[in-house]
C-alpha cells in the first residue's frame, strides 16, 4: 500500500482455492474510478459484468478517490486519497496526486487486468467514457471568444489533461480501449494513432425496463397539470448538467420561435449557471413556457411526460439521458458531435443539428415538435435502442475480459 491514505474499506475478496477442473488461481482485476457513483450509468453495467466474473471467482479491486454509497459485495475496494497539500495545487494537481498514488497500488497489486475510468498511463484498460479530450477542446473552441481560446490553450488543466491523455493512449501497457461509440474511436484515431484493434466499440447500457414508453401511461397527466401544461401542449424535454457543454443557451435562443408558437420547454439538471440561466430565459422572453426543474432523483416521470427530447450538446461521447429517452419511446434531437447520433435516423426517430447555427436549431425544433405527432417516430426510437440493454451490454464487456485473459 503506497501511504496510509490508501487504505481499504472493507475485507478483501476471499482468493479462490483451484479445484479439480478449473482456474489453478484467482484472477485478479482493478477498476479506477475517482468517483466510484454505483448508481452511475456507466458503473451499473460495467458493475453488471463484474459481478459475473466474482460469481466465477475473480478477484475484483475498486480503487478510487471517493466510494459514493455501500460498498459492493464481492469486492474489495481501496480508497486512494493522497495527501490534502494536493488540493493546493487545483484540479491538475489533484488529478496528478491521485494517479501518482493509483499507480502505486496497481505496482504493488499483481492485478491481472486493470481497467481505468480516468486517464492513468499503465492501465492494461481504459474506458473513454468521457470521450477524447482533445477532440472536446476542439470542438469548444468553435464558439469561445479569443480571449478564451487563449486561455484554454494554456490552462493548466488542459495542459495537464491532454499530457496525461497522450501519456496513456501511448503507454506500452495499454490493451484494449472501451470507446461508448464510433465517433469515440474515430476520435482516438484521429488524435493519437491508436491501432483501432485495440478499440472495442461497447455502448453505454441502457435499462430498457425502467425505461419505458409505458412511462407516458403513468405520469403524463400528473406531471403536466404539475407544470400547468394542457395535455395536447407541445413538451420539449432536456435532462444533464453541464449547460455550456450541453448546448443550453443556444436551445434557449433557438426555442423562442417554438415557444411563440405554443410550445413548452422543460429542463432538468442541476447546473452552478442555473439561475443565470433562467435569467437568460427571462431576457429572451420565454420564461412563461420554459420550466427549471434543477436536480430531481427520479428523471422517469419527466420522460413520460414529454412529446420528444432535446440535447443539442457542443460534445459528448453517449448521453444515457439520449438512450433513457429514446427507451420511453421519444424521438431525440442532438448534436453532430455527439456519439447518440449513431442511434438517430435523420427525420424518422430524429434530428442531428449543429448546435452552433442557431437558425439551424430553431427550424429543427419546430421540425421536431411536428415529428413527435407521428406515431411512428415514437415506435422506431424505441426499436433503436432496445439492443442497448443493460445485459447485452455487459456481456459483451464480459466477453472482452475473457479474451484479454485466457485465466477468466
Amino acid at each position: 500500500m503506497p501511504t496510509d491514505r490508501a487504505q481499504a474499506l472493507n475485507s478483501p475478496v476471499k482468493s479462490t482455492t483451484a479445484s479439480a477442473g478449473t482456474r489453478m488461481a484467482a484472477m485478479k482485476i482493478a477498476i479506477i474510478r475517482q468517483r466510484y457513483n454505483p448508481y452511475g450509468g456507466a458503473e451499473r453495467f460495467v458493475e453488471r459484468a463484474l459481478g459475473a466474473l466474482v460469481a466465477e471467482g475473480t478477484e475484483v479491486t475498486l480503487i478510487t478517490r471517493n466510494w459514493d454509497g455501500a460498498p459492493r459485495e464481492g469486492f474489495r475496494t481501496i480508497i486512494c486519497d493522497p495527501s490534502r497539500g494536493s488540493w493546493l495545487a487545483g484540479r491538475a494537481g489533484r488529478d496528478k496526486a491521485f494517479t501518482a498514488c493509483v499507480q502505486q497500488v496497481i505496482a504493488a497489486g499483481d492485478f491481472d487486468l486493470v481497467q481505468s475510468h480516468e486517464r492513468v498511463p499503465g492501465c492494461s484498460i481504459f474506458r473513454a467514457g468521457d470521450g477524447v479530450h482533445a477532440a472536446w477542446l476542439a470542438q469548444r473552441a468553435r464558439f469561445l471568444p479569443p480571449w478564451r481560446r487563449l486561455a484554454q490553450r494554456f490552462s493548466p488543466f488542459h495542459r495537464h489533461v491532454l499530457a496525461a491523455e497522450e501519456a496513456m493512449f501511448s503507454h506500452p501497457a495499454l490493451r484494449a480501449v472501451i470507446c461508448n461509440s464510433h465517433m469515440v474511436a474515430d476520435e482516438i484515431v484521429q488524435y493519437y494513432g491508436v491501432d483501432r484493434s485495440k478499440l472495442h466499440v461497447i455502448y453505454n447500457g441502457v435499462d430498457t425496463h425502467d425505461f419505458h414508453p409505458r412511462l407516458a401511461d403513468l405520469h403524463r397527466a400528473t406531471v403536466r397539470q404539475s407544470l400547468g401544461v394542457s395535455g395536447t401542449t407541445p413538451l420539449l424535454l432536456y435532462v444533464g448538467s453541464g449547460y455550456e457543454r450541453k448546448g443550453v443557451p443556444q436551445l434557449l435562443r433557438a426555442f423562442v420561435s417554438a415557444a411563440k408558437s405554443g410550445a413548452h420547454l422543460l429542463v432538468v439538471g442541476a447546473d452552478r449557471k442555473l439561475n443565470a440561466t433562467r435569467r437568460l430565459a427571462e431576457r429572451l422572453g420565454i420564461s412563461e413556457s420554459t420550466h427549471f426543474l434543477g436536480p430531481v432523483k427520479d428523471v422517469r416521470p419527466f420522460y413520460g411526460a414529454a412529446d420528444a427530447f432535446v440535447l443539442p450538446t457542443l460534445y459528448d461521447p453517449c448521453p444515457n439521458a439520449a438512450l433513457e429517452a429514446m427507451a420511453c419511446g421519444l424521438p431525440i434531437l442532438t448534436g453532430i458531435a455527439c456519439g447518440a447520433r449513431e442511434w438517430v435516423v435523420e427525420g424518422q426517430n430524429g434530428l442531428i443539428v449543429d448546435p452552433l447555427s442557431e437558425n439551424e436549431l430553431a427550424r429543427a425544433l419546430e421540425k421536431l415538435i411536428r415529428l413527435s405527432m407521428e406515431p411512428a417516430a415514437h415506435l422506431l426510437a424505441r426499436q433503436s435502442v432496445e439492443v442497448l440493454d443493460l445485459p447485452t451490454m455487459s456481456s459483451r464487456l464480459l466477453a472482452l475480459y475473457h479474451r484479454l485473459s485466457p485465466q477468466i
